[in-house]
C-alpha cells in the first residue's frame, strides 16, 4: 500500500494553527496536523467507497503506524463498519493489535469504535475483549468497556445478550476499587448508558458497588436516574429504647 496520497490529502487539510490547540487539549506528545473531524470523515468516507477490503486494511495499518493523531483517527474510521465483506477477521485482528498503543481518550475511542463493530459481527470475541482487562495497561482496560458499549443499548435482550452484559459488568466490578478517574469514568459511562434501557441493573450496580465508587462517578452513572439517591441511605438511629425487650407485663 502506498501511503504517500493518502497522506497528501491529509496534508492538504493542515491547520497550523490549530496544533498547538490540540497538543494542549488531547496531552499527548505525537504529531498532529491540525485536521477537523468532519474533514477526516469525508475522506475516509471517499476512501472508502475507492479501496477494497484488502486494501482498506492495509492503509489503516500503515496510516496507524505514523503515529499522526489524524492519520490513526483515520485508519479507525476506515474500519468503522458494520458489514465488512466478504471476511472481517483481518481487520478484527488489526484493531485489536492497536489496543496496547492506546494512550489517551480521543484514538482510542475512535478505534473503540471500529472493535464494536466487529464485536457485533460475532459476540465471541469477547473473549479477546476480556484479556484487556487483565491488561497492566489503564488504557487498555478501559476499551474492554468502550468497546462494549453496544450491550447497554438493548431494550429487549435476548438471553444471550444478558449473559454478554452481566459479563461485562462483572468486569467494571472487578475493577474496583480504583481511585484512577479514567477507569472510573469509563465505568460510569457504561452504567450511565445502561440506565437509559435497564435503570433497574442499573441502580443495582451503582448500590452493589457504592462504597468503591467515586461520588463523581456515581453522579455520572446515576445522571438519567432523577430518583436515584446520590448518597447512601442513613440508617435511623436506634435508641435504648427501641433495643429493650418487650415487656411481659
Amino acid at each position: 500500500m502506498n501511503l504517500a496520497p493518502y497522506m497528501a490529502q491529509l496534508n492538504e487539510l493542515a491547520d497550523p494553527a490549530a496544533v498547538e490547540k490540540m497538543q494542549a487539549y488531547h496531552k499527548v506528545d505525537r504529531p498532529y496536523l491540525g485536521v477537523a473531524n468532519p474533514q477526516i470523515n469525508d475522506l475516509t468516507k471517499a476512501w472508502r467507497a475507492e479501496l477494497s477490503l484488502t486494501d482498506r486494511i492495509a492503509l489503516a495499518d500503515a496510516l496507524w503506524q505514523t503515529d499522526i493523531f489524524e492519520a490513526r483517527v483515520a485508519a479507525a474510521k476506515l474500519l468503522t463498519q458494520a458489514r465488512l465483506r466478504p471476511d472481517d477477521e483481518p481487520a478484527w485482528q488489526l484493531i485489536q493489535s492497536w489496543v496496547p498503543d492506546f494512550d489517551g481518550w480521543a484514538i482510542a475511542d475512535h478505534a473503540c469504535m471500529a472493535a464494536q463493530k466487529r464485536l457485533l459481527a460475532d459476540p465471541q470475541r469477547l473473549d479477546v475483549v476480556e484479556t484487556w482487562t487483565q491488561s497492566g495497561e489503564l488504557w487498555s482496560k478501559r476499551a474492554a468497556l468502550v468497546a462494549t458499549l453496544p450491550w447497554t443499548k438493548q431494550n429487549n435482550p435476548k438471553p444471550e445478550e444478558l449473559d454478554a452484559r452481566e459479563r461485562i459488568l462483572g468486569w467494571a466490578a472487578g475493577y474496583l476499587p480504583v481511585k484512577n478517574g479514567i477507569l472510573q469514568k469509563a465505568i460510569a459511562w457504561w452504567v450511565r448508558d445502561l440506565s437509559r434501557h435497564d435503570p433497574v441493573r442499573a441502580a443495582a450496580f451503582i448500590e452493589d458497588n457504592r462504597a468503591t465508587l467515586k461520588p463523581y462517578a456515581i453522579k455520572e452513572a446515576a445522571r438519567h436516574m432523577p430518583d436515584f439517591p446520590l448518597e447512601a441511605p442513613v440508617a435511623a438511629d436506634v435508641t435504648a429504647e427501641d433495643e429493650a425487650p418487650a415487656s411481659d407485663n
